[in-house]
């Protein structure tokens, strides 16, 4: 970060002041540590974009900017400073001439990691770099903890993780991911609005941990004396309002999931869910697909990507392959093989003993088929009893018109045809829950829900898309705590 006219920086604070020290200083000079209002600064991207002419010309350009001092160099009657904001960094020059005597006094009192305002002029050094040559100083706020030298310490995983805003400023890919994110999401939603979706907002606690085979974070409400869950999906909520004569609705909401922490897993993420009123499985593929490319095309990185040493091509339209015909082609056997399920499970490390005959299916596509999977891939037509929700095949009970997609082993979206009869639902839900013990099974079971159907929900298509997966996807990260702003960390020291 060192100027190009000034190659050897000095260190960033004095040692015969500490922080603190300065900060009164700055007091006893009548500045408001603090700051306040600073209207009409332009983002410094902005302002590296005007035309430059070299500083020492007359009839240069004025402009005000505001951000925070990431280095800092002493040059005598003189100080360079960087200068960042959110849109890029550039060079201040402090003359004392030209700041006067309280704005030298402030300028000496300055550290990393202050946030500052600047009037000044705009044009080039000597060696062509773009500066402002500052007529006036403001103090906008103090940095009372040390900032990185740099980017020192900032290749630390742990640290940056536990100290996102230093990362933000100090890892561009970081704040670049962060903004990628929010594009990612806004087309989303522009898409969806475009073609008739709106956008509802479910409860978070539950009453009922219904709705995905996961383990919910429990809490107690006080007032009411009941104990309440942290959604593990959106699903349930937002049929109610197909049944309500919302025929295309969608939420962006957290879910919650006391399971395990992974590069591909973290207990509280982000899901799109959306329900679409006289679709099915295969609308949802050719929704998902538009989603995919829009984002993608949003982004502005082309539609063959990059992902870790590995490319993939998001043009459409993407591959559709039956979960049978993959099961078949990487495990070596026909799911229909039940007489050779257990010898094949043992073969790969899977223990068979006591399993459904579809579990072991699943378990062995998980083991064989997922990380062969190039894609993008539309995987349909699952084994029904994995899918308590979704519509069976009418020319095939035993399979669930249900995909997955996958791109590199990475599951990305999930889609049903609803199931919308509740006779067949209830009986559904009852022996997905035979199994527990009865107070738990209690818990799971939504009577309500299954009063809603039967007042009638119209036939529809269902799609879930994990808005962490895509963005790792769309922006070649490999590890969903860098695409999560404040991921699920161990307690440790800050």
């Amino acid at each position: 970060m060192a100027s190009q006219d000034h190659p050897t920086p000095t260190p960033a604070d004095k040692p015969e002041l500490s922080r603190l020290e300065k900060l009164h200083r700055i007091e006893q000079l009548g500045i408001d540590p603090w700051g306040g209002r600073f209207d009409g600064a332009m983002p410094i991207g902005q302002i590296r974009q005007l035309p430059a002419k070299p500083l020492s010309e007359a009839d240069l350009p004025l402009v005000r900017a505001a951000g925070r001092i990431v280095g800092r160099r002493d040059q005598g009657k003189l100080y360079f400073l960087d200068l960042w904001d959110q849109t890029g960094k550039i060079q201040v020059l402090l003359g004392q001439k030209q700041i006067g005597e309280l704005g030298w006094k402030l300028a000496e009192l300055l550290d990393l990691g202050d946030l500052i305002g600047i009037d000044g002029h705009f044009g080039t050094t000597r060696r062509g770099e773009l500066s402002i040559q500052a007529s006036s100083l403001t103090m906008l706020a103090k940095s009372l903890e040390p900032h990185p030298t740099g980017y020192y310490g900032m290749e630390d995983v742990e640290f940056r993780l536990r100290h996102r805003y230093l990362d933000l400023i100090y890892t561009p890919q970081t704040l670049q991911r962060a903004h990628q994110r929010i594009k990612i999401v806004r087309t989303i939603r522009n898409y969806l609005d475009e073609r008739g979706f709106v956008e509802a907002e479910t409860p978070t606690l539950h009453a009922i941990a219904g709705g995905a085979a996961a383990r919910p974070f429990t809490t107690h409400h006080n007032a009411l004396g009941i104990d309440l869950f942290l959604r593990i999906a959106l699903e349930l909520h937002l049929k109610r309002l197909l049944v309500g004569g919302i025929e295309r609705v969608y939420e962006i909401g957290r879910v919650f999931r006391n399971e395990g922490i992974s590069p591909r897993h973290n207990p509280e993420f982000t899901m799109l869910e959306l329900y679409q009123a006289y679709g099915d499985y295969r609308t949802m593929m050719d929704l998902t697909e538009g989603i995919i490319v829009a984002c993608a095309d949003a982004l502005g990185g082309g539609r063959c990507l990059q992902w870790g040493d590995r490319e993939v091509n998001l043009e459409p339209p993407f591959q559709r392959a039956s979960y049978a015909e993959l099961f078949e082609r990487h495990v070596g056997i026909r799911m229909d093989q039940t007489d050779q399920l257990a010898a094949t499970a043992q073969a790969h490390g899977i223990a068979p003993a006591g399993k459904h005959p579809d579990v072991l299916i699943h378990e062995l596509f998980e083991a064989c088929v997922e990380e062969a999977l190039v894609g993008p891939v539309f995987v349909y037509d699952y084994p029904a009893s994995l899918c308590p929700l979704t519509r069976r095949k009418r020319d095939n009970p035993a399979l669930a018109e249900r995909f997955e997609l996958y791109i590199h082993g990475l599951e990305l979206a999930n889609a049903y045809t609803e199931l919308n009869d509740p006779i067949t639902q209830e009986a559904t839900f009852r022996s997905q829950l035979a199994g527990l013990p009865e107070e738990e099974s209690m818990a799971k079971m939504d009577e309500d829900f299954v009063r809603a159907l039967r007042h009638g929900m119209p036939p529809a298509g269902g799609l879930g898309i994990g808005i962490d997966r895509l963005t790792m996807l769309l922006t070649n990260t490999q590890s969903i705590r860098d695409v999560i702003l404040f991921p699920l960390l161990r307690p440790g020291k800050h």
